[in-house]
C-alpha cells in the first residue's frame, strides 16, 4: 500500500520505484484529455440554458483541472533534469490526483443548479471517476485516494442510498485490486531485477573472461552452424564475428595438418559433435594460413523435452601456451642471459661425466670461475652494461675451453666449466691461466673500455672415488683460496684447505658465545686534534682474548661475524659498552662506532642506536658512526631512508676508508657524511716525493673543507707521516704515534688529560719544543699577549683569550724568537692550533742570556702594523 509514497529500503526499492512512477507518464495526458471532454460538452449543451455566472465558473473549474494536469505531465517529463526522486515525484501525483478531484467535485457543485438536464452531471463525475479508477489500479495510494473521492462525491450530489452504498463498495474493491495487482507487479519486478541482475553478472564475466584472452565461447544450433562466436575467434580470421555465423563449425577446422595426432584430435571432435556427446580439451588446428592450436570443450544443449539444440562450448588458443612450455623447458636447462648451461644442466653435465669416468677409467675435472670487480661495472655503468660484459665473458670462456668440457654460468658472475676425461694438472693450469688471462683482457661496454679479472678453483675428481658433492665442495674451497691470494689467480684443491675450513668453523661456534662468556671487550683508540694534539674522541674497537688460542685478531674474526650473521649482535653490543664507558667521559669529547654494511641495511639500526642512546643517556652529536662505501653496494632501497633517520637522531656519520672503492665522490654526494676518514694505505709513505699520497689527500683535504667535512687520518705511525699530515691540513689523526688501543678506565684517564704526548719512535727529524713561550699577535688593531704550547717547526698550540676566526692570517712575535707568520688553522674557546707559512727554525727557541724576560713596552712594528 505505501511501497510508492515511502523512501526505499533497497537500492532495488529505488529501482523499482524509478520504473513505477514512469507508469504514470501518460495520465495526465489521459485526465486531461477527459477534463477537456466534458468542458467541451458542458459548453456546448448547456451554454444556452445555464446561468453565465455559474457556467464561466464550470469552465473555470475545468480550465484549472487542465492547469493542474499539465503542470503534473511537465513535473513528470522533467523529473530527472529537476532531480526529483521517486518517492518525492509519486508524492507530488497523488498531490495533484487529490486536488484534481476535488477540483471535479467542485465543478460538479457549480454546475449542478443550472442544468437543465440533471444526467449530465453523473455522466461527467462518473467520467472522472472511471478514468481516475483506471489510472489507478496500478497504485494502491491513488486507488484508496480516488475511493475516497469518490465516496465524497456521492454523498455530495445523491440521495439514493443504494447508490451511496454501492460507490464506497466499487471503490473499496477497486483499492483492494489495485493491492493484488500491485503486490503482483512488485514481485514480478522483484525476480525480474534478480534476473537482469544475474544475466549482467554473466554477461560481465562473458566480457572479462574473452578480454583476457584466455578463451572464447562459441555455440551451434542443431544443424552445427554457429550462432554465437566471440571476438578472440573472429580476430583468429582476421574477420568479424558476423561474418562467421551460419558457417558451418567443422569450417574452421583444417584436415591437412601433416599430423597424424591432429587427425585423430579432428575426428574425435567430429565424433562427438555428430554424437551428440559431450567433449573437453580437444586440441585442433584452425584453417588459417597462421600456426595456431585450439583446445575446445564442448556440451550439447536439451530442452526439457529432450530436443536438440545445438552445442556449447569454449575454446582457448594454445600457441602461446605451447611456445611457452618450449621456452620454459629452454631455460630450465640453459642461462636466460648467455645462453650458456644453466646450473641444473652443469651439474648433469657433472654427474654424467663421473659416471662416464667409471668405463672409462679417467677423472673428471672442474672449475669454478668468479668474476673480479664486476660488481663495478654494474654500479658505475648498471646492470645493462654488466649483461652485456656477461655476455662477451661467456664467448671468451667458450673460446677456451672448447673441446676440452663445457662451460655454463651458475648466475650473477659465476661460472662452471667441467672437463670430462681431463686430469693433467699442467694441462689445467695452463687451462686456467689462459682463463684467466683471456677474461682479464680489456672489453668495449657501450663504447666505454671496461677491465675486470677472475680467479679459479680447480678441482679433480678420480674414477670411482669422487662425487659431484665433494667436487663442488672441494672446487669453491680452492675458489675462496685463490680470492683469499690476492684474486686474479686459480689455485687447486688441497687437503689443507679443509682444515682451514673446520678451522673457520670452529671459530665460528666458539664466536657464537664469546659475548655470554665474557671473551670479548671493547677498547679505545684516541683521535687527536691534529694542530693541537688535544683529544678530540676515541675510535671503539673489539677484541676477542680466545680461553685457548689467545687474542684472534678483528681482521679474522669479523668477516666470520659477517658471513655467519652474527655481525649485528656484535655490533649491538660493541655500542652499547662503548656508550657506557663514554657517559663518564667529558662532554665535548667524541665516540666513533664503526658500522658494518650488513649492519647498516638491518632496518632495525635507527631503533637500536636510538634505544642505546636514551639508555646511556650520551647526547647523539657525541656519537661517530664510520660507515664504509660497501652500504652502497647492496643497492638496498632503504639506504638513503637510514641516512635520513639517523641525521635526524642526531648522530654523526663518518666515510670510513676513503678512497679504497670505486665511486666515493659518487657517495659524498649521496649521503650527509660529517667526516671523511683517510685510509692508512694513503698515509703510509705521504712524505716520500716519490708517492703520489701526499696529492691525494691534499685533494682529499681540499673536497672536505668545500663540503664543510672534517678529515681524519688513520694509521699516522712516524713523526714524519705526522708532520706530513699536519702540513696537508688534515682535521684530526689516528695512530700509534698517540698510542695504541686501550682499556676503558685507561681511556677515561687520557680524556681527562685532554693533551697527548707523541710517542717516541722512528723519525728523521729533531724533537719538537713543548717549552711554554709567550708571544705577541695583532687582532683588530690591537697588540694581544699570547702563550705557545708544543711548538713545532710547521705550527704550535696558542692560548689566547681573544676570540679568533679559522682561516684568518696572523703575524706572532714569540718571545727571544722573533715573528713569525702563519693561518689559523682551528680554533676554540681559549686556545686555537696555527700553521706557520714558512718552516720554522727551533733552534731559535734556544737559551740566550742576552735577551730580555719581560714583554717589550710597544709592540714590534710587524706586529703593530698588522691589522686585517
Amino acid at each position: 500500500m505505501t511501497f510508492d509514497v515511502l523512501p526505499p529500503r533497497t537500492d532495488n526499492d529505488l529501482t523499482l520505484q524509478s520504473k513505477r512512477v514512469a507508469m504514470w507518464a501518460y495520465a495526465p495526458i489521459l485526465l486531461a484529455a477527459t477534463h477537456f471532454i466534458v468542458g467541451l460538452i458542458l459548453l456546448v449543451r448547456e451554454r444556452s440554458n445555464m446561468d453565465g455566472d455559474q457556467l464561466g465558473m464550470a469552465l473555470a473549474l475545468v480550465a484549472l483541472a487542465l492547469l493542474l494536469d499539465g503542470g503534473a505531465g511537465l513535473c513528470l517529463h522533467l523529473r530527472t533534469r529537476l532531480r526529483l526522486t521517486p518517492v518525492f515525484a509519486v508524492r507530488l501525483l497523488m498531490g495533484w490526483f487529490g486536488l484534481s478531484g476535488i477540483l471535479w467535485m467542485l465543478f460538479g457543485g457549480a454546475a449542478y443548479s443550472g442544468l437543465q438536464d440533471k444526467s449530465f452531471l453523473p455522466l461527467a463525475l462518473g467520467a472522472g471517476l472511471a478514468v481516475k479508477a483506471m489510472l489507478s489500479i496500478g497504485s494502491p495510494p491513488a486507488a484508496i485516494l480516488n475511493a475516497l473521492m469518490a465516496t465524497i462525491g456521492v454523498n455530495l450530489f445523491s440521495d439514493d442510498p443504494l447508490l451511496r452504498a454501492a460507490i464506497p463498495l466499487l471503490g473499496l474493491l477497486t483499492a483492494v485490486y489495485s493491492i493484488i495487482i500491485t503486490q503482483l507487479m512488485l514481485a514480478g519486478s522483484r525476480r525480474r531485477l534478480t534476473l537482469d541482475w544475474q544475466a549482467k553478472k554473466a554477461l560481465n564475466f562473458i566480457a572479462e573472461f574473452e578480454n583476457s584472452g584466455r578463451g572464447w565461447f562459441w555455440e551451434t544450433n542443431a544443424s552445427g552452424t554457429l550462432s554465437y562466436v566471440s571476438q578472440q575467434l573472429a580476430d583468429d580470421f582476421k574477420t568479424s564475428p558476423e561474418a562467421l555465423l551460419g558457417r558451418q563449425f567443422t569450417d574452421l577446422l583444417s584436415v591437412d595438418n601433416g599430423n597424424n595426432q591432429g587427425l585423430r584430435e579432428e575426428r574425435t571432435l567430429g565424433f562427438h559433435l555428430s554424437a551428440r556427446f559431450p567433449f573437453s580439451d580437444v586440441v585442433v588446428r584452425p584453417a588459417s594460413d597462421d600456426d595456431v592450436q585450439w583446445s575446445l570443450s564442448g556440451n550439447p544443449v536439451f530442452d526439457d523435452h529432450g530436443r536438440f539444440y545445438g552445442f556449447r562450448g569454449i575454446g582457448t588458443d594454445l600457441t602461446e601456451q605451447r611456445r611457452t612450455e618450449q621456452e620454459i623447458n629452454r631455460l630450465a636447462r640453459s642461462d636466460s642471459l648467455t645462453g650458456l648451461p644453466n646450473r641444473a644442466m652443469m651439474r648433469r653435465t657433472l654427474d654424467e661425466g663421473l659416471r662416464n669416468a667409471k668405463h672409462s677409467h679417467r677423472g673428471c675435472a672442474l672449475l669454478l670461475i668468479d668474476l673480479d670487480r664486476f660488481k663495478l661495472v654494474n654500479d658505475t655503468h648498471g646492470h645493462p652494461a654488466g649483461d652485456a660484459l656477461l655476455k662477451q665473458v661467456a664467448h671468451r670462456l667458450t673460446q677456451v675451453i672448447g673441446h676440452y668440457g663445457q662451460v655454463g654460468r651458475l648466475g650473477g658472475d659465476e661460472f662452471k666449466a667441467v672437463l670430462p676425461g681431463t686430469t693433467d694438472i699442467h694441462l689445467l693450469d695452463r687451462i686456467a691461466g689462459s682463463l684467466i688471462d683471456e677474461v682479464s683482457r680489456p672489453y668495449m661496454v657501450e663504447g666505454q673500455r671496461v677491465t675486470i679479472g677472475a680467479s679459479v678453483g680447480i678441482a679433480v675428481g678420480e674414477p670411482e672415488r669422487s662425487c659431484a658433492d665433494s667436487m663442488i665442495r672441494n672446487a669453491d674451497l680452492a675458489l675462496y683460496a685463490a680470492k683469499a691470494a690476492g684474486r686474479g689467480r686459480h689455485r687447486f684443491f688441497e687437503p689443507s684447505m679443509h682444515n682451514n675450513a673446520a678451522n673457520r668453523q670452529m671459530l665460528e661456534h666458539d664466536l657464537r658465545g664469546a659475548v655470554t662468556r665474557d671473551e670479548l671487550s671493547v677498547v679505545f683508540q684516541p683521535i687527536v686534534r691534529a694542530a693541537g694534539e688535544e683529544v678530540a674522541g676515541f675510535e671503539a674497537l673489539v677484541r676477542w682474548q680466545h680461553p685457548k688460542r689467545g687474542l684472534i685478531p678483528p681482521a679474522e674474526f669479523i668477516p666470520i661475524a659477517e658471513e655467519s650473521g652474527m655481525i649485528g649482535q656484535l655490533g649491538e653490543w660493541v655500542l652499547i659498552e662503548a656508550l657506557e664507558a663514554v657517559r663518564h667521559w667529558p662532554g665535548h669529547l667524541r665516540l666513533a662506532v664503526n658500522v658494518s654494511p650488513i649492519q647498516f641495511n638491518d632496518p632495525r639500526l635507527v631503533d637500536l642506536v636510538a634505544a642505546a642512546l636514551t639508555v646511556s643517556g650520551v647526547d647523539p652529536s657525541r656519537l661517530e658512526l664510520e660507515i664504509t662505501e660497501g652500504v652502497f653496494m647492496t643497492e638496498c632501497d632503504t639506504t638513503e631512508a637510514t641516512f635520513a633517520a639517523l641525521k635526524k637522531l642526531g648522530v654523526r656519520l663518518v666515510l670510513d676508508d676513503f678512497g679504497t672503492g670505486y665511486s666515493s665522490l659518487g657517495y659524498l654526494k649521496q649521503a650527509p657524511f660529517d667526516k671523511i676518514k683517510i685510509d692508512r694505505s694513503f698515509v703510509r709513505g705521504a712524505g716520500l716525493d716519490q708517492r703520489r699520497n701526499a696529492a691525494i689527500i691534499r685533494a682529499i683535504v681540499t673536497l672536505a673543507e668545500s663540503l664543510g667535512m672534517d678529515t681524519v687520518a688513520e694509521g699516522v705511525e712516524t713523526h714524519e707521516e705526522l708532520q706530513q699530515m699536519r702540513s696537508l691540513g688534515v682535521s684530526e689523526i689516528q695512530g700509534y704515534i698517540f698510542g695504541q688501543p686501550v682499556r676503558p678506565a685507561e681511556a677515561q684517564q687520557l680524556a681527562q688529560g685532554r693533551i697527548l704526548e707523541v710517542d717516541s719512535g722512528p723519525s728523521l727529524r729533531e724533537s719538537r719544543q713543548r717549552m711554554m713561550r709567550r708571544a705577541l699577535i695583532g687582532l683588530d688593531g690591537e697588540v694581544i699577549e699570547v702563550r705557545l704550547r708544543n711548538i713545532s717547526a710547521m705550527g704550535a698550540l696558542v692560548e689566547c683569550t681573544q676570540p679568533v676566526t679559522p682561516g684568518r692570517n696572523i703575524i706572532m712575535d714569540i718571545v727571544g724568537a722573533g715573528p713569525v707568520t702563519g693561518t689559523i688553522r682551528w680554533a676554540q674557546r681559549d686556545r686555537f692550533g696555527i700553521r706557520f707559512k714558512e718552516e720554522f727554525d727551533l733552534d731559535r727557541l734556544a737559551p740566550n742570556p742576552e735577551q730580555a724576560v719581560m714583554l717589550p713596552s710597544a709592540a714590534p712594528p710587524q706586529v703593530a702594523a698588522y691589522v686585517q
